[in-house]
């Protein structure tokens, strides 16, 4: 089942059947997705369902019930199928994967296929695949789902966590040269999208890993400015002006700033939307039609009112609360069971999952990310690991197989 898991994940990410249009005929994710899905109610561990598998659940019915009622229901067609694919294979997670090893292998399946994603994004970008768009040539995904400069960058920020896990997980060697190289990728590729909001979140990632684990906190801080001004100055001018606006938007053109005040008005749309549609909204994939807006909301919260209303902010706040608790769980057991917590790699896979979580939230501000597959996939991650770690004694968990691992190696 595990391998299954693998081969989905790559169809969800790489999306072949997006690149090479002579796959698309042949539906293989929708053919995979349903071999998939028989083969979950073969190995389905049977398990009481908890908070985090009924939010998924209720995110995935919530938007079946707003598109059905919705006036603009044949606008989201997409999404909800596509949103399906996400609720439900968020549960295949939560109710496959046995403990926090079957976390720990999709987490590195997920990052092999990111960095082919990336590797053949750049390799197309070189051969002259891009967007020109807000002045600068941009850097785009090798998909069509989620290959939006800001889509794209991204879904690259709110990987980064779990290469350090990753790094404590596998413990000194080899594999530690190939995280390294991986940051340099994913740095890389989000300074060639041109996307303010992933640099933002770069930049609050960077900033939140050093202030709650680093006890070199005033040193990093002071290097900081300069490891920025480093890199940018390896980007091309053009990328440089761009990021500068993030300070004085004068220097960009028009379209620059108006995209940046489009995003503070997504919230503003969305509430208006909210008061005309309280209960379900106007469904999902309905914002443009709803609000007679050439663009989407760029504002998670603005695309939660107004496309899922109340309901669906309810159920939404009901996953991230889910989230948060089977966290503080984790973090809890973890230091009454050890005297130092933060030397089990567990620890750093659950600060990973937080941090991602936080990155989803903050991003949330500047980008409309609610139908993304990370929010699901981390109930399912925390549901799992909280259900594995109840199940047998602290002291037998972590060093019999996480590769690299020798203990108390700090």
């Amino acid at each position: 089942m595990i391998y299954l898991i693998f081969g989905y994940i790559y169809l969800m990410i790489h999306r072949p059947m997006e690149i090479w249009p002579g796959f698309e005929p042949m539906r293989p994710e929708l053919v995979y997705f349903t071999i998939l899905c028989a083969a979950w109610l073969i190995a389905w561990k049977r398990v009481m369902p908890d908070l985090n598998q009924l939010a998924i659940a209720g995110m995935g019915i919530v938007a079946y019930m707003s598109w059905m009622v919705s006036p603009w229901h044949d606008f989201g067609d997409v999404a909800v199928k596509n949103y399906t694919l996400v609720f439900v294979f968020g549960l295949i997670l939560s109710t496959t994967l046995r403990d926090e090893r079957a976390v720990h292998r999709v987490i590195v399946a997920f990052l092999a296929v990111m960095t082919l994603y990336m590797l053949h994004s750049v390799w197309e970008f070189r051969n002259g695949r891009h967007v020109y768009r807000m002045g600068i040539v941009r850097l785009v995904g090798i998909d069509q789902s989620l290959n939006d400069p800001n889509s794209f960058g991204a879904s690259i920020v709110y990987a980064l966590p779990f290469v350090r896990y990753l790094w404590f997980a596998w413990g000194p060697g080899g594999k530690r040269k190939l995280l390294i190289a991986y940051t340099l990728l994913s740095c890389g590729c989000i300074g060639l999208t041109g996307s303010r909001s992933s640099l933002l979140g770069l930049i609050v990632y960077l900033g939140l890993t050093v202030l709650l684990t680093s006890r070199k906190k005033f040193m990093w801080i002071g290097l900081a400015p300069l490891v920025a001004l480093g890199g940018l100055m390896l980007l091309p001018s053009d990328l440089q002006t761009r990021f500068y606006t993030i300070i004085d938007p004068s220097v960009g053109p028009a379209n620059a700033q108006e995209s940046g005040q489009g995003r503070i008005m997504g919230f503003f749309i969305g509430l208006k939307l909210w008061q005309q549609n309280p209960v379900l909204g106007v469904g999902p994939g309905a914002w443009i039609p709803a609000s007679r807006m050439p663009i989407e909301s760029h504002s998670l919260y603005g695309q939660m009112l107004g496309e899922l209303g109340t309901l669906g902010t309810i159920v939404f706040g009901v996953m991230i609360f889910a989230i948060a608790r089977r966290l503080r769980t984790l973090f809890r057991n973890l230091r009454r069971d050890y005297d130092l917590p933060k030397q089990e790699p567990l620890f750093h896979l659950a600060q990973a999952i937080a941090l991602s979580t936080v990155l989803l939230l903050v991003m949330g501000l500047f980008g409309h990310n609610l139908y993304r597959y990370n929010y699901v996939w981390y109930a399912a991650f925390t549901s799992v690991l909280v259900r594995s770690y109840r199940a047998r004694p602290a002291d037998e968990y972590a060093e019999s197989w996480y590769p690299g691992w020798t203990g108390a190696w700090a």
